[in-house]
């Protein structure tokens, strides 16, 4: 599972890519103001210069990388729960699981707030649909529960039969 998260994270960020690079020199141009934030509401309340769309994939690449390099040493990592040598194993690959979850579901939200950044500064009135951030923001700490829940399943002594 945990190829197959990664694989559609780096889909996730090619198609970031493929957005900021066709914005830039694809054959729709960019106004010269664009939304650089969004309300509640979903619609762009700040304006800034388009340049600032290449801080969607600069950021996303960024943790990105740095997640994954940080991935690399699951032994070090703080877990909720006493590591013993039983349950270390589980413990690692429930971790790195949940980073592979982590990565794919960062990559997609800065990859969705790229398009609809776009989408509203090519089509004045548009924006982010309301529920999109609630939504992305649920998906991710909800990942992040399921596994530290897990985790605690892990630890716990195994009953007497």
């Amino acid at each position: 599972m945990r190829r197959i998260l990664e694989a559609f994270g780096l889909v996730a960020l090619a198609w970031l890519l493929f957005l900021a690079v066709g914005a830039f020199f694809g054959p729709a141009r960019l106004p010269a103001r664009i939304p650089t934030h969004f309300g509640v509401n979903g619609r762009p309340d700040a304006w800034g210069p388009a340049t600032a769309l290449l801080f969607f994939p600069v950021i996303a690449i960024g943790l990105y990388l740095l997640i994954t390099l940080v991935a690399r040493n699951p032994s070090v990592f703080n877990y909720p729960v006493r590591v013993t040598p039983l349950n270390r194993p589980r413990l690692q690959a429930l971790a790195l699981d949940m980073i592979a979850w982590l990565k794919f579901e960062l990559a997609w939200l800065f990859a969705g707030l790229e398009w609809f950044a776009l989408r509203a500064a090519r089509h004045p009135g548009a924006g982010i649909p309301a529920a999109f951030m609630p939504f992305a923001l649920v998906c991710i700490f909800a990942a992040v529960a399921w596994y530290v829940a897990a985790m605690f399943r892990v630890s716990r002594p195994a009953k007497p039969t």
